[in-house]
């Protein structure tokens, strides 16, 4: 009797470790998501092939593609995920008490009609060719509704930017953002021929006026006439010498040139200067929290998505034999990267695989330094192994640091001890990382590390 009860319970153990206590899915279902609304709790094998009906139209195929091919597998995949999604988004709004009015689905439509279709006429035969209802557009219209609410409930959850982060990204970014660099309105004078810029200039210095300027420069300088040879802003970091030094390191209305630049001569004169001027923060504050909370936002929903919305409702979700996706809790995936070839895991193959994917996925740790709130992910890059040379330098530094703490007082665990090991592994690191410089003097270099501990 007792190994009877004891088999019992290891049957029952064994049986939810391999699904078998998950609710099974109806005959002519393809899938059951529990607490669904009920209209979406089952769906059929009729769903399905409307699904698949739409989805090979979609693609524009005029006939199903062929059996077993990778096409048939992509739009099985679409067919299921799209009535999936569906479900979930309806059962997800039921949760939060969402709802959408029939007078929103007939705005809606006429909006899509308006903008999509020329007549009435013209939206029948799209419902015709397209394999749609009108039941089933209004569908997709208050799916598409529902959607757009629940995203806007959910970022309206996001947790707001305290002042110290708005501040703290102004500091950060008060340099790059909110300088505005020192500028100059300068009058310029552009002609290929030296002559003509010489002769614009006697002109200038007998009359620097404006209404000057706009005769010479219609006459010697035709593509900056326009504005009577005014350029307004320029900025330093845009030019190269010997213009950079010209403009400013000038006087305002001082006639320099003619200036060689490329091909052309030019005549200058700063008309304005504009000092420097960093942006306050109650300034820019605004337009800091609107950037940042757009941020904040978005990422807030995306992860909502993933840990929430997508785990709760794919563990909910149980699909018939040959229905299941990774949309489904009782999914088993091979544990192979999507796309990867399948040669890559045959011991012969017919035809090697091109390229296979790394059996480990490296690390992208963020850099040190990098993470702030404009980068909240940091500069992601691949981890890599230390070099060999500071490896086994290091490994050496720190036996040698060890054997010299083991002769003073306390033990090895010890302040004194433990501050020994961090030198010496600190001087190693630092001779290896210079030994390149230092070719043929390895001998020196271990006899005076030896006199210096």
């Amino acid at each position: 009797m007792l190994f009877a009860i004891v088999f019992v319970a290891l049957f029952v153990i064994f049986a939810v470790a391999e699904g078998l206590g998950a609710p099974s899915v109806p005959k002519g279902d393809i899938a059951l998501i529990s607490s669904a609304p009920a209209k979406y709790e089952h769906i059929s094998e009729a769903d399905y092939k409307k699904s698949l009906e739409q989805q090979e139209t979609q693609a524009g195929l005029k006939k199903p593609p062929k059996a077993g091919s990778k096409k048939e597998e992509e739009l099985h995949n679409a067919a299921i995920g799209e009535l999936l999604n569906s479900a979930w988004i309806f059962g997800e709004a039921e949760e939060l008490g969402i709802k959408v009015t029939k007078k929103e689905v007939e705005a809606e439509l006429a909006k899509v009609k308006k903008e999509s279709f020329k007549t009435e006429k013209a939206f029948q035969e799209f419902l015709k060719e397209s394999h749609f209802t009108e039941e089933d557009v209004n569908e997709r219209l208050e799916l598409q509704i529902l959607s757009t609410k629940i995203q806007e409930k959910i970022t309206n959850e996001t947790p707001p930017l305290s002042e110290a982060e708005l501040e703290s990204y102004y500091e950060e970014e008060k340099a790059k953002q909110f300088t505005k660099p020192p500028t100059r309105d300068v009058r310029v004078v552009v002609n290929e021929n030296k002559k003509e810029v010489e002769e614009a200039q006697k002109a200038l210095e007998a009359d620097n006026s404006e209404a000057n300027w706009k005769k010479v420069t219609k006459k010697y300088s035709p593509t900056t006439a326009a504005q009577g040879g005014l350029q307004k802003e320029i900025s330093e970091e845009f030019l190269q010498e010997p213009l950079k030094k010209d403009i400013f390191k000038s006087e305002t209305g001082e006639l320099i040139g003619p200036v060689k630049q490329a091909k052309s001569w030019l005549l200058l004169e700063v008309v304005k200067e504009t000092p420097k001027k960093v942006q306050t923060f109650p300034e820019v504050k605004a337009t800091i929290e609107q950037t940042l909370s757009g941020e904040r936002q978005q990422k807030y929903f995306t992860e909502w998505v993933a840990e929430n919305f997508t785990a709760k409702w794919t563990s909910r979700t149980q699909c018939a034999s040959g229905f299941t996706t990774e949309q489904c809790a009782n999914f088993k995936g091979s544990g192979r990267p999507p796309g990867a070839s399948e040669a890559c895991y045959e011991a012969n193959p017919k035809v090697p695989a091109k390229e296979c994917p790394a059996p480990v996925v490296q690390t992208q740790p963020a850099v040190p330094g990098s993470v702030s709130l404009k980068t909240p992910e940091g500069e992601r890059k691949v981890q890599r192994p230390r070099p060999e040379e500071i490896s086994k330098a290091g490994k050496k530094g720190a036996g040698e640091g060890a054997a010299g703490a083991e002769g003073a007082e306390g033990s090895a665990e010890s302040e004194a001890a433990q501050k020994a090991v961090e030198e010496a592994t600190a001087k190693a690191a630092e001779e290896a990382a210079a030994k390149a410089a230092e070719e043929g003097s390895s001998k020196g270099s271990s006899e005076g590390k030896s006199k210096g501990e």
